[in-house]
Parts: structure tokens; sequence; C-alpha cells
């Protein structure tokens, strides 16, 4: 009897809080569409603190009991403020979100803008590839450099301490088939890998002007043999022809290779689409960010 009683008392008692520095600290600043929130300093047992920026969308206020899907975006700072934004562009996120739900072509959905920090390549190159015995070693990054890699630390911290927490301040539909992950360049790397390492997680990963030619497509090789399976999993690639994007397309097309020898249909679960003429940057990446956005949160 004690026991049941124990075990009932155990039950019941409410989580604890997340810490302070989780709440938001400021709404929707200047030049931004719609409902801004930011958690200023987000803390990690693994990674560096770092500001963390969610947008909801227009029916967040409007119906008290709706949920959300829920899309992961990296280099937080560029998506919302232009102020913020590397080259003083940002992606216009939430501009195209607001028109993309006004129009009547995607769900409405909320989305998490995590910032970077000066470590951002440690954090955002692919961990399992540079390290695995079954791929050739990164000649072009000297030991001192790997070393510092910490980018499976920094998917435990987004899948164990980001998106709980964020699933628990904000009404999102948190299962699988709703949460999506998506970033430009290294961060485009990070959210294939993200997926691979993750697929109970991430039902679609997004990347743009995605950074193959790092250690020689040495990712590429090591997704042959992760990807998730077909069923279930959505990714979207993207390249230019200008600029750093100038040459993407022979790694994207052996990716393709890979995708097509996994199962992945193109136009159904699997969408590569080059851009002439465009760069490698923020500028030219919200031109065609309502194109992924499109293909994981159409009605």
């Amino acid at each position: 009897m004690l026991k049941l009683l124990f075990l009932s008392l155990f039950t019941f008692i409410p989580s604890l809080p997340f810490p302070q520095q989780t709440r938001p600290t400021l709404s929707t600043p200047d030049g931004v569409t719609g409902n801004l929130k930011r958690h200023e300093k987000f803390p990690s047992k693994y990674v560096d603190a770092r500001n963390v920026d969610v947008w909801l969308p227009p029916g967040y206020e409007q119906n008290k009991s709706k949920r959300f899907p829920v899309v992961y975006m990296h280099d937080g700072q560029n998506l919302f403020v232009p102020k913020l934004s590397f080259i003083g562009v940002d992606w216009g996120v939430d501009e195209v979100m607001t028109r993309l739900i006004g129009e009547g072509k995607i769900r409405e959905a909320i989305v998490v803008g995590v910032w970077n920090t000066p470590k951002r390549f440690a954090e955002y190159m692919p961990q399992k590839p540079v390290v695995s015995s079954t791929v050739r070693p990164l000649k072009d990054f000297p030991a001192s450099r790997l070393a510092q890699i910490v980018s499976d630390k920094y998917l435990k911290f987004l899948v164990t301490e980001l998106k709980p927490f964020i699933d628990a301040t904000y009404r999102t539909r948190a299962d699988r088939k709703d949460t999506f992950i998506m970033g430009s360049s290294a961060g485009a790397l990070i959210s294939v890998y993200a997926m691979a390492e993750y697929p109970n997680i991430f039902g679609g990963a997004g990347a743009i002007s995605t950074h193959w030619p790092v250690g020689d497509g040495i990712v590429i090789d090591y997704l042959k043999n992760h990807l998730p399976a077909p069923r279930g999993h959505k990714f979207y690639f993207d390249f230019g022809t200008e600029t750093l994007d100038a040459g993407y397309e022979p790694y994207q097309r052996r990716m393709d290779e890979v995708l097509r020898k996994a199962g992945y249909k193109e136009g159904k679960n699997w969408i590569t689409r080059k851009y002439a003429g465009e760069e490698h940057s923020e500028r030219a990446w919200r031109k065609r960010v309502d194109v992924p956005l499109t293909f994981f949160l159409h009605k």
C-alpha cells in the first residue's frame, strides 16, 4: 500500500519549470512581420548558450486550442531581422510565412530560429563522417580543428533540450510528421545529418546551398549508408551557380544518386532545384525559401 501511495504521489508531481533564462525577453522587434519571441542565452549542458527566436503564425492567438507544426532553422539571427543578418539582408521568413499562409498554400506553423555562435563550423559540421573509420580521413582539415567538432552535442541540445522546451511552452504538434529542420551552407549539412541521426524526431530536412565540397563530399559518402527510410521523411536540396555555389552541382548530383538508390522519389519525398545565376547569400535564399516551406507544410 505504501509503495502504491508513493508511486501515485510521484506520478502527480509536476515537472520542474525551465530556467529563468528561457522566458521570452523580447517581442516583435522593428522590421518583423507577425509575432516574434526571443529567448536570450538559452542554456544547455551540451553546447554554449545562444539566443532562440520563435515566430508564431497569425492564427496562434486567434485559436487558443489549435496546435501547430514546427520548423527549426539554423543561423537564427539571419532569418527575421535585417539589421542582425550577416549581410544586412535577412531571409524574410516572417514575411514569406505570412504570405504563404494568407494565400492558403501552407499550414500555419511555428518557426524556431536557433542562433549560431562563434563555434558555427564546430557545431554544424557533421561529426560521425569525419571520425568514422568507414569513411576516408578529412585530409584538408588539421587534427586540431577536427577535435573541436561538437555537432553531435549540438543535435543533443536541439532534440533533448530545445525541442522539449518549445513543445512545453508553445502549442506545437510534436510528432515527426510535423517537425522539420532547415538551414543553408553548413546549416544545410547539419540539417541533413540531424534527420539521419534522429529519424524519429524529424520528418523533413531542408538543405539550401548545401556545402557538400567540405572534405570532398565526405558527408555524401557517409549518407550512403545512413539515410533514414524514405517513408515518413522528405528532403529538399537546392544550389545556385554563382560565388560559392558555383562548385556545388557535381556534389549535389552525387547526393541525388544516393537518394535514388535509397528509394527516394524525386517530386514526392525529395526535391532538388538548381537556381541559375543565384549566389551564396541570404539575398538569394530569401527569394526561394518559400519552396521548401511549401514542400514541407503544404495543405
